[in-house]
């Protein structure tokens, strides 16, 4: 990958939540090669699902440098220290947004960066919307063949630019093969890869907590790990209103059940058998060739994500878990999911790599030009850049925080409470008030 004067090349992550994190920072390392001298700086776009110490240590990516920031700040920044390649790990309305910032700035600069953009793992809703609000990145990251394909027809269909889209894969996956003859594990160990929002409604969620108990009671010989996201208190990517930790407390758990925190690399080390719902975790224990069951109990519907998976052969239910049931996949719908259990993985990178090197070489980039603009979509595009403290062409409104200004000790309290109040309303009592309402 070309470099900057100073001999390293300075890739920047802005990310809002602990998965995007993961997602973005890892992407920067692959991107840049194996052995390459970069500088990694990550922001952490301020909002309600920023991560905390423990979320970040968790993740276990190390950043030469690494603070909050608002999407005013970060552009303030990125017109002061100009670097190479910016990742934007950010749900859509915020890429969109700092992409119009980008483009303001790019407009008065003979230099920009690079931007490089993408999803965190399955797409499974939304992906129009998702999509266009992504557009206008230089590179714009499908983690599979299959999405590859579904996000250049989305581009081509409205008449946009559908030439930065590149096909690569999910930057975390890895660990050693599950190979059951050489490698089961003793005790046998079943994981349940939980989800924030799927399901989301208390009913779904205490079944499929029932139905973990149950199986660790009729199989006293396994273990079931609960693998949870978040601890109370934690934001992720998704808002969480029920964590299982709150319903595990009347279910009284057998002590062969158990939850877990930590990396899911490490969880998955000691993996027999992967359950989820609709999990990314599914496609990094795919990647690893442990057997992996998508649950279809509360059936196979979009609102789930489990449809993602028709196909695959790992659709299953508790009750054949129960059984014994042990899914084996589908190796065609594998090899269209980016997941590459065949070794082929560490070639996925090369053509995001090559593109973003190419870019690099250019004496000057082509303008940053989004699909959205005040042209196409008049009457969206002003409400998402105000969300962001940006006006409709791109430029901080008054008001915008100044950049370089570190909060003092009572603006950190007030922003601390605020979060905390914000956390305590959507897990405690947004899900009162639903109920008070159906009465």
């Amino acid at each position: 990958m070309p470099v900057s004067n100073s001999g390293t090349t300075r890739i920047t992550v802005l990310a809002d939540s602990d998965t995007r994190w993961k997602w973005g920072a890892l992407t920067a390392s692959r991107l840049a090669g194996e052995g390459a001298d970069i500088r990694l700086d990550g922001r952490l776009l301020r909002g309600r699902a920023t991560p905390t110490v423990r979320q970040l240590e968790e993740v276990g990516v190390r950043a030469d440098s690494l603070r909050e920031v608002t999407a005013v700040e970060f552009l303030r920044e990125v017109e002061r220290e100009a670097p190479d390649v910016i990742v934007l790990a950010l749900v859509g309305g915020a890429v969109q947004a700092v992409l119009h910032g980008l483009a303001r700035m790019a407009a008065a600069s003979k230099r920009r960066p690079v931007i490089v953009t993408g999803y965190v793992g399955v797409v499974y809703e939304k992906l129009a919307d998702g999509l266009l609000l992504r557009h206008g990145a230089d590179v714009v990251l499908a983690n599979s063949r299959q999405d590859a394909e579904r996000f250049r027809a989305v581009y081509e269909g409205v008449g946009a630019d559908a030439s930065g889209v590149v096909e690569s894969a999910l930057p975390f996956l890895g660990g050693a093969a599950y190979l059951e003859k050489d490698q089961k594990h003793d005790p046998y160990t079943v994981v349940f890869a939980a989800q924030p929002s799927v399901p989301d409604s208390r009913a779904h969620r205490t079944y499929l907590l029932s139905r973990m108990v149950k199986h660790a009671r009729l199989h006293p010989d396994r273990e079931v790990l609960i693998k949870l996201r978040s601890k109370p208190g934690e934001h992720t990517t998704h808002i969480e209103e029920l964590p299982y930790q709150k319903l595990a407390k009347g279910e009284g758990l057998p002590p062969n059940c158990r939850l877990v925190y930590g990396n899911m690399g490490e969880v998955l080390d000691r993996t027999d058998l992967l359950v989820t719902v609709s999990s990314t975790a599914a496609l990094e224990s795919l990647h690893r060739r442990i057997p992996t069951a998508v649950l279809t109990d509360l059936g196979v519907r979009e609102a789930l994500g489990n449809h993602h998976f028709i196909g695959s052969g790992c659709l299953a239910s508790w009750d054949e878990i129960d059984a014994g049931y042990s899914p084996e996949a589908a190796p065609e719908w594998v090899a269209r999911q980016g997941v590459a259990p065949d070794g082929s993985y560490e070639k996925a990178f090369d053509a995001a790599r090559e593109r973003v090197a190419s870019l690099l070489a250019q004496p000057q980039l082509p303008p940053v030009a989004p699909y959205y603009s005040l042209v196409t979509a008049p009457g969206y595009l002003p409400g998402i850049l105000a969300r962001h403290h940006l006006g409709p062409d791109g430029t901080p409104l008054p008001g915008a925080p100044a950049a370089d200004r570190e909060p003092g000790p009572v603006r950190q309290a007030v922003r601390s409470a605020a979060r905390g109040a914000y956390r305590h309303g959507v897990q405690r009592v947004a899900p009162v008030i639903r109920r008070m309402g159906e009465l």
